[in-house]
């Protein structure tokens, strides 16, 4: 037998050892790592595989107008879940829903017989109707059950439908406020986690853990739902009236930037949105369309000129030819024949086209688009909503004698619409451009405290309170004996400003008969505290003049807001110049306490109507003071005494 020495017995005893130490080391390097470095994540790993979560869904926040109106809200609608392992004859239960649910037999049979604990019947059997929900519970399918869910609501219909836009069927912002706020209008999930073996079965001796949901906050806006529901009448009326190619219209407060109303046409129902075409529910225009102003870019005009001092609307005059001649061009009035001589207010108030363009010669190129740009033209005015243009303007260089005369009445540039009547805001409030807001104030829906309020940005002060006040003067002369009578309303200072715009064709050309007319106006005019502009495009069988179309219209909108607004009227502004075959109204006299006999004495242009008997008038309809069209009906009613 080979004898080993003890020296080779302990090398290799040594050698063993150390063999044995390193690998203990390894071990535990490897122990600190698993335990000091990567054991956080082994361990949310592991609870991924050993918990189950149910997962609770927030109530969305509701949208308000500003004085508290629901705007947007929830209302419940369930959804369908299946458990496939409890569902007893899956072809029967397939055909059944099918039918409830008017979707393909084959597809409700695919979904219910998955290897999986649970399915949602996506999307047919998401948010159901009521309907389909009487339906289903009938059924009592085992297999089948109805979870609880809501979807998204718009009380006022298609009303204010591109603000809102609309949210999708897991309840998130798709579009307008709706996808501009998402994030604060949703708020968290929450869920109840619990621990289950490899086969799912619950252990009982590892608690539970619930974590509540967060509810999205309430949304108050600037939107004054009256002035919203006047908006969408009279554009109503103008669409049917006039069959135009689309319309629109815009209120805001000219002392905050905020949004009182806005609205496009065609329109569509929020919550049935899948069924327009995406053309129709992704242009809002107000914010969207961008198009030559024509005249109501005057105001812009007016507004450089009376700033730097240049012109006296009383003392200064023009004579109109009916066109002037630039650079080899031949710029023509609307009026054939021209206007003749004029003060330069009258040329405000006749909307003389070769009379802007004198101003804008007089103003240079320099000065002027220094305006245009300090108004906020050529760029996004910062409306919290989604899609917003940023208009056209010639560049410096290419600015000639012609672009800087056409650009002075309102022609060869493209504006947006929240441009132009956030800078004809600025024009009249004293000077000060906003930027147009729809987001007032944030609020919890479980405390009902306001979260967040958002305070008016203003962005910069363009001209002074008194060329601000020349302005509104001169405005509100073209309503009271200018091109904007039709938008004048008893009992209410308003101004304005007409517009007619030819529009541009696929070639480049102008098109033939046919333009966007419009007309934006405020008041009252010594204080604005609303300014709406309102455009009609190729509105159909009638003169398209922003006068004749859009100034009516304008000027039932301001009336109604304002009484909506309840500000009250006055009898201080400028009396209209009526022009045939307009007559004016007459002051409806004091009546009671008279008799039948006196009447003669002051019904001459007014129909009566007499209600109950006897000789003495103790009441009348309407009240004394208020301003009737001649012939209008006046009711008395009649008693025996006269007490």
């Amino acid at each position: 037998m080979k004898r080993v020495s003890t020296v080779t017995v302990k090398k290799r005893i040594v050698t063993v050892f150390l063999f044995g130490l390193l690998i203990f080391a390894v071990m535990d390097i490897r122990l600190g790592y698993v335990q000091f470095v990567i054991g956080d994540q082994l361990m949310e790993q592991a609870n991924e595989l050993w918990t189950r979560d149910i997962v609770f869904e927030p109530e969305r926040g509701q949208i308000l107008d500003t004085n508290g109106e629901i705007l947007a809200e929830n209302v419940t609608a369930p959804s369908i879940v299946a458990v496939p392992r409890q569902i007893q004859e899956p072809e029967e239960t397939a055909e059944k829903l099918a039918i409830i649910l008017d979707v393909s037999v084959d597809k409700i049979y695919d979904e219910i017989t998955k290897n999986t604990m649970s399915v949602s019947l996506r999307p047919e059997g998401m948010k159901i109707s009521e309907e389909q929900e009487i339906a289903i519970r009938s059924l009592n399918i085992a297999g089948i059950y109805l979870a609880k869910d809501s979807k998204r609501h718009y009380p006022y219909g298609n009303y204010l439908s591109h603000v809102l836009g609309f949210a999708g069927i897991d309840n998130q912002g798709l579009m307008g406020l709706e996808l501009y706020y998402d994030e604060e209008l949703s708020g968290e999930k929450g869920s109840l986690s619990f621990y289950s073996d490899g086969k799912g079965r619950r252990l009982d001796s590892l608690a539970d853990n619930y974590t509540a949901p967060t509810d999205g906050y309430n949304l108050k806006t600037t939107i004054n739902s009256k002035v919203q529901t006047i908006l969408e009448r009279e554009l109503d009326f103008a669409v049917s009236k006039y069959n135009p190619d689309g319309a629109f219209a815009i209120a805001v407060n000219p002392k905050t930037g905020g949004v009182l109303g806005m609205s496009t046409r065609p329109n569509f129902h929020p919550e049935n949105y899948q069924e327009v075409e995406s053309s129709i529910f992704d242009r809002n225009l107000p914010i969207w369309s961008t198009y030559e102003p024509g005249s109501t870019f005057k105001i812009i005009t007016l507004a450089a000129a009376l700033e730097e001092g240049l012109v006296d609307l009383e003392e200064d005059k023009y004579h109109d030819h009916g066109h002037i001649e630039v650079g080899g061009s031949h710029l023509h009035c609307w009026k054939n024949g021209g206007h003749g001589h004029q003060t330069y207010l009258e040329v405000v108030q006749n909307s003389c086209n070769p009379g802007f363009v004198n101003l804008g010669q007089i103003i240079g190129t320099e000065k002027l688009f220094t305006y245009i740009n300090n108004f906020g033209f050529g760029k996004k005015t910062g409306i919290d909503l989604q899609g917003e243009g940023n208009g056209i303007l010639f560049k410096p260089e290419n600015v000639g004698p012609v672009e800087l005369a056409t650009t002075a009445f309102g022609q060869g540039v493209s504006v947006t619409p929240i441009q132009q009547v956030m800078a004809v805001a600025a024009s009249v409030n004293g000077g000060y451009l906003y930027e147009p807001h729809i987001a007032q104030e944030w609020i919890d829906s479980q405390t009902e405290q306001s979260v967040k309020v958002y305070e008016p940005k203003m962005k910069k002060k363009v001209i002074s309170e008194a060329t601000s006040e020349e302005i509104r003067d001169a405005l509100e002369s073209v309503v009271a004996e200018g091109t904007g009578r039709p938008a004048y309303v008893d009992g209410y200072r308003v101004g304005g400003k007409t517009g007619t715009a030819q529009k541009v064709g696929p070639d480049g050309r102008y098109m033939e008969n046919n333009y966007v007319v419009s007309f934006i106006g405020f008041a009252p005019a010594d204080d604005p505290e609303i300014v709406v502009y309102l455009a009609v495009d190729n509105p159909k069988d009638t003169l398209q003049f922003g006068g004749v179309v859009a100034a009516p219209l304008v000027g039932t909108i301001i009336g109604d807001s304002l009484r909506a607004m309840e500000v009250e009227p006055r009898t201080d502004g400028m009396e209209k110049d009526y022009l045939w075959p307009d007559e004016p109204k007459i002051e409806v006299p004091d009546l009671i306490g008279l008799s039948k006999d006196e009447l003669s004495e002051y019904m001459t242009n007014l129909s009566i109507e007499a209600n109950g008997e006897g000789k003495y008038i103790i009441d009348q309809a309407p009240e004394p003071g208020t301003k009737v069209e001649q012939g209008s009906k006046l009711r008395i009613y009649l008693t025996e005494n006269n007490r």
